[in-house]
């Protein structure tokens, strides 16, 4: 179709720049370098551990796209890719993936391993949020 639209206009076709809002993501990408940076705050943070082989990885990194968005004012959301960034993982001994890291002040409070439904994640940020 492109194509057929480069020879109707002879084959200059000028797309505008975009005027949409430029929206940034409501995950924070961390490394070793910079983790943390990141999680030194006091409020709750949750860290996606996960690797791109990883397939229960996918599922969770949805769920926690939701939880960011759901919880936006609330909790800080990262995510850490473990191959990338092996440190890290070490540090706070991710033996499984996906894990998520629920941390306050930088100290793990809980964590999750494998893949659970969206509704107990969220149970789990409203008890951490109700504690800390």
């Amino acid at each position: 179709m492109f194509d057929k639209l480069k020879k109707r206009f002879g084959g200059q076709i000028t797309v505008p720049p975009s005027t949409a809002p430029v929206v940034p993501s409501p995950i924070v990408d961390v490394t070793d370098a910079g983790f943390a940076a990141t999680v030194q705050t006091p409020r709750l943070v949750v860290v996606d551990f996960w690797a791109e082989w990883c397939q229960p990885c996918q599922m969770m990194s949805a769920y926690v796209g939701f939880l960011a968005k759901d919880y936006a004012e609330h909790v800080l959301v990262a995510a850490l890719d473990a191959d990338e960034n092996p440190e890290t993982p070490q540090r706070f001994q991710i033996m499984g993936l996906p894990t998520l890291l629920f941390l306050h002040d930088g100290e793990e409070v809980d964590r999750i391993v494998g893949v659970v439904p969206y509704e107990e994640i969220k149970a789990r940020v409203e008890h951490l949020l109700a504690s800390l």
